[in-house]
């Protein structure tokens, strides 16, 4: 599974961006995908994942209520839709996944398959 994600940018604390994860088959619109990201100096961190039942979700405290992920099935992508920004949430964004369904726990992963990262950036 090849996946790519795309979407970040410069933004000003309290505007919203929304990133997109896709691997070019529709595949994805049935596997768990999950959200990491990495800040310089700072550990990567699970942010977002979702479960096969598009209804599972899970987030981390830290974007709780700020973002929200879900599926495009006619796009085949997984979008994070991340708002109220914050400086804090600066970070290269990743997405994720196993090439596997399922509704359990999927913050942490392991997870094999990853795609580039793309830079969020937001200025005070």
């Amino acid at each position: 599974v090849q996946l790519q994600a795309f979407g970040g940018g410069l933004v000003q604390s309290g505007g919203s961006l929304k990133l997109s994860c896709t691997s070019g088959e529709s595949g994805i619109d049935y596997y768990v995908v999950a959200w990491f990201r990495q800040a310089p100096g700072k550990e990567r961190e699970g942010i977002a994942c979702i479960g096969s039942n598009a209804r599972h979700t899970m987030y981390a405290h830290s974007v709780l209520g700020r973002f929200t992920i879900s599926r495009d099935l006619v796009n085949h992508t997984v979008t994070l839709q991340m708002n109220n920004l914050k400086d804090e949430d600066s970070a290269v964004y990743s997405c994720a996944t196993n090439g596997m369904g399922g509704d359990g726990y999927c913050l942490g992963g392991p997870y094999v398959h990853w795609g580039q990262g793309t830079q969020v950036t937001v200025s005070s």
